[in-house]
């Protein structure tokens, strides 16, 4: 597959990594070349540099790796390159003390969609730090991390879908484009927590066999009720 970055940094460089080692074609995009050619020369074989138009126009899936204060802007600029690509926004529109910068408005992903209307924008890659990305791959106590992905085109959530498990993850579908605004609330509160309270958030959920409430308590020895162990 051909995968073209929007961006230099940290993101960019952690998840760009996994698909180059897949044997994914890769073209970093960047306004500053010599970042986007220390970046592909770190990535390795099946990375190259390119500037930002050339980049989304290389690419059958455009990653946009982008500040959230710039992501519609630059989409808006490429709007033409990237026009019937599928485009994955991994932005966090978080603020200062945790703010969802977007509250009561479309979400960031919305907001890219808006900006390249024949784009198939796909949700996903933002719940977790650039560090986590970097893993190889991603596994906590066994299991692969699970990835929530929301987008409105079955052929584009297939794409990202393969991607996803090309990074060592598994992909959760979270809905249409509309419930993106979910997955960066969600950010923007593991965020207040992780940073701010130190709390574990893997702690919030219970268990999925209990996660819709303990069940029927079953019978046990002489007719004495039993709760479920969840």
């Amino acid at each position: 597959m051909r995968i073209g970055v929007l961006g230099t940094g940290g993101m960019a460089d952690a998840l760009a990594a996994h698909w180059v080692r897949a044997g994914h074609e890769v073209a970093i995009g960047g306004r500053d070349a010599h970042k986007a050619q220390r970046l592909a020369t770190r990535l390795g074989r099946g990375a190259k540099p390119a500037g930002l138009r050339a980049a989304a126009e290389f690419g059958q899936v455009v990653l946009a790796a982008l500040p959230f204060a710039a992501g519609a802007r630059v989409v808006r600029e490429l709007r033409t390159a990237l026009d019937r690509k599928v485009l994955i926004d991994c932005s966090n529109p978080v603020g200062p003390r945790f703010a969802l910068l977007t509250q009561g408005g479309p979400s960031a992903a919305q907001q890219l969609a808006a900006a390249a209307p024949g784009t198939h924008v796909v949700k996903a890659f933002n719940l977790c730090h650039e560090d986590v990305w970097r893993m190889s791959p991603p596994v906590f106590d066994g299991r692969p991390l699970a990835v929530p992905v929301c987008g409105d085109d079955e052929t584009a959530l297939a794409l990202v879908h393969q991607l996803v498990r090309h990074v060592g993850c598994e992909p959760v579908s979270g809905g249409g484009l509309e419930r993106a605004g979910l997955l960066e609330a969600t950010a923007a509160l593991f965020i207040g927590l992780w940073v701010g309270e130190g709390a574990d958030v893997q702690a919030i959920a219970p268990p999925l066999a209990c996660a819709a409430g303990p069940g029927r308590e079953e019978p046990g020895e002489a007719g004495r009720a039993v709760a479920p162990v969840c």
